[in-house]
């Protein structure tokens, strides 16, 4: 074997929760494991989340652990802050793949994650973590609880100004880093690459993007969350608390002409958690969810719906015609009451949330496998047969999580220990162990 590249049993793709829960089993189970992420740290989205449903703990609290546990395991390479060029299937048992490691402009080693770069940067941009509500420096740590807590430099809104460099008591700061290429043989590949939010623009009659006043439930959990971008609830327009709220649900969901006929199973359920949340921040505020039906089928999912209505929560069985804005900010909801015989009926709220679905992000990853082919269903997620959800058409390449589907964080964590056991048997069959 060429000294050029590096061996390890499993490579898994992506660091999300399901990609953290297989890398700890299969790290303590001897295996030697490469965990490769493209964002900064590890934690993927439930690292974003407020609280979970329907024992609304905090999602904090469940994932941190997790996320230290997997960079500091002895048995786990991670490769964050890095990108899949290719992956090729040489033999059964044997794939061989090339890695970039994109350049932070920050040594790690060095650096302590005390923020004081960050702090000194003079320039502001949008923060994605915090879904564009707030800003962050061009110098910065992901978020408050990153795993790894180090700094990465936005290279493309850098102005080179050197106030990083002179605050930097470690000197870590290194804006002369490149790009390194690893090249690495494993025996088998686990694609955890989670999913994407559906983008709510391609619905232009709910209006995002259109008014201030009309966010995502992934915005609202971040208003909710305790690492949040403000001190409150509040609406983005004027930072008013608002006093009534909507939710419509259903946004790239189970709908033909976005080209999704799903549905995308959480939504129903983040969504009440929300309502639940917000009733307990803003006791006198009035939250209405306008559905068209309430998937509530996990265990205790039923009993948390029944909670949220004797809590106060409003549900309206309809569809949204269409959102406009009035002149105050407030947003004008034109609505069918299937309850109330069908009648169309308007109503203005200070806050309209969309619950958008979940979306397939294989569509990138994909394309990395050179000489074979992942197959998929008409929307995108990994197609894998019922009797072996875990298993792809390509033997030693496993999947667990949203990239096979929409899904909640105990059933993708269920997934991720099976595609483990998958992996091990896959592994320990084709070397004769």
């Amino acid at each position: 074997m060429s000294k050029d590249y590096d061996e390890y049993d499993t490579l898994i793709i992506g660091a999300g929760i399901a990609g953290i829960e297989a890398a700890l089993t299969l790290g303590d189970s001897g295996r030697n494991v490469l965990l490769v992420e493209e964002s900064p740290t590890v934690g993927g989205k439930m690292a974003q989340l407020s609280k979970v449903f329907p024992t609304l703990d905090c999602s904090a609290c469940i994932a941190t652990p997790k996320m230290a546990s997997v960079v500091y395991h002895p048995n786990v390479t991670l490769l964050s802050y890095s990108s899949i060029d290719e992956v090729i299937k040489q033999d059964e048992a044997d794939f061989r793949a090339k890695i970039t490691m994109k350049p932070k402009y920050v040594e790690w080693d060095d650096c302590t994650g005390c923020s004081l770069c960050e702090m000194a940067c003079p320039v502001i941009v949008s923060d994605e973590y915090q879904y564009h509500m707030r800003g962050r420096k061009a110098v910065y740590i992901a978020f408050d609880i990153a795993v790894p807590k180090k700094s990465v430099v936005d290279i493309e809104n850098c102005i080179f100004c050197g106030a990083c460099e002179k605050a930097c008591p470690t000197s870590a700061i290194n804006f002369l880093q490149k790009a390194v290429t690893k090249k690495v043989r494993v025996k088998s590949v686990l694609l955890t690459t989670g999913f994407e939010l559906f983008d709510a623009t391609l619905k232009p009659d709910f209006g995002y993007g259109q008014s201030k006043n009309i966010i995502t439930a992934m915005q609202m959990d971040r208003l909710l969350a305790p690492t949040r971008p403000y001190n409150t609830v509040q609406r983005p327009s004027d930072g008013k608390e608002p006093g009534k709220i909507a939710y419509l649900y259903c946004v790239g969901s189970r709908d033909k002409t976005v080209g999704n006929e799903l549905c995308s199973q959480i939504c129903c359920m983040y969504s009440i958690k929300q309502s639940q949340l917000i009733l307990g921040a803003l006791p006198l505020a009035d939250v209405f969810s306008f559905y068209i039906d309430i998937r509530a089928q996990g265990k205790g999912f039923e009993e948390f719906y029944q909670q949220a209505k004797d809590m106060g929560a409003f549900f309206i069985k309809g569809r949204i015609m269409y959102v406009d804005e009035e002149e105050n900010g407030d947003v004008l909801v034109k609505y069918e009451d299937i309850d109330d015989g069908g009648k169309i009926k308007e109503e203005a709220f200070d806050l309209v949330v969309l619950a958008v679905g979940l979306w397939p992000s294989i569509a990138g990853i994909a394309n990395v496998f050179k000489n074979v082919q992942l197959e998929t269903d008409e929307i995108g997620w990994v197609e894998c047969p019922l009797c072996n959800p875990v298993e792809t058409n390509v033997p030693g390449i496993f999947a667990a999580g949203c990239v096979t589907g929409p899904k909640d964080i105990p059933d993708t964590i269920v997934e991720a220990n099976a595609a483990v056991s998958q992996c091990l048997a896959y592994i320990e069959t084709h070397n004769g162990e």
